[in-house]
């Protein structure tokens, strides 16, 4: 069976290619409509595409930064996805601070902090869903994807679009996207590197139908950036 993508022959092109593109779809985007709007993803490969448009001359006063998952921990902690974000690219660009939007933890009350995002999200995005200009995901070797983790409750909300899911793995509530908030994009880029997401890219693209144990599986992106290392030998 055909894969949907051309995979990168290592990681270094497929990040400069992100980072060419999502330059390339923020100035269309601001062009058009005045504004560009995107959900981060936290990890090492999106970090280093964060670092690189640093250094671009982008519309910054115009591109609204959200986040598409966080860990629940305070935001000066090392696992932290907005201090990741902070400290690859929005202390480094001139950026209003009111098109900076964070996760506002709460480690105590993980329930209170989602219901505050999402009030943020629903307060910025005034339609029935958020109708983001980008959301860019990776995906983890269990095929998770943002904090979607297999066999979750969050895997089932339909409703709301931003929650806090208690994943057992972990022992842990971590915040993310629902899928109804990720799928209203009009871009979906899946960022996708190193091989130890072989087998769970195999599923993900030819294993049988079973979101609950591979979530990855219901999103359908727009854009696919994969490493060979990822693809192995069965894409």
């Amino acid at each position: 069976m055909q894969s949907p993508f051309e995979p990168f022959a290592d990681t270094t092109s497929l990040q400069q290619a992100v980072t060419d593109s999502f330059c390339q779809l923020a100035e269309q985007t601001v062009a058009k409509n005045g504004v560009f709007r995107v959900s981060l993803s936290g990890g090492s490969t999106p970090r280093r595409v964060y670092e690189m448009l640093s250094g671009r001359n982008l519309p910054w006063d115009r591109i609204h930064w959200f986040w598409g998952d966080e860990r629940n921990v305070p935001h000066d902690h090392d696992d932290s996805n907005f201090r990741m974000v902070k400290t690859a690219l929005l202390s480094k660009v001139d950026i209003p601070p009111q098109n900076i939007h964070p996760v506002p933890v709460d480690v105590e009350s993980p329930a209170k902090a989602a219901e505050q995002y999402e009030q943020t999200l629903r307060q910025h995005f005034h339609g029935p869903v958020p109708d983001w200009d980008l959301v860019l995901l990776g995906m983890g070797d269990d095929a998770h994807t943002a904090s979607l983790f297999p066999e979750t409750l969050g895997l089932g909300e339909q409703k709301r679009w931003f929650i806090e899911n208690w994943v057992p793995k972990f022992d842990a509530f971590r915040y993310t996207m629902t899928y109804p908030a990720i799928e209203s994009a009009r871009n979906i880029w899946f960022i996708i590197t190193g091989e130890a997401k072989q087998d769970a890219l195999k599923q993900v693209l030819f294993g049988e139908e079973d979101a609950a144990r591979y979530p990855s599986q219901r999103i359908q992106p727009t854009r696919w950036f994969v490493d060979a290392a990822a693809c192995g030998d069965g894409a």
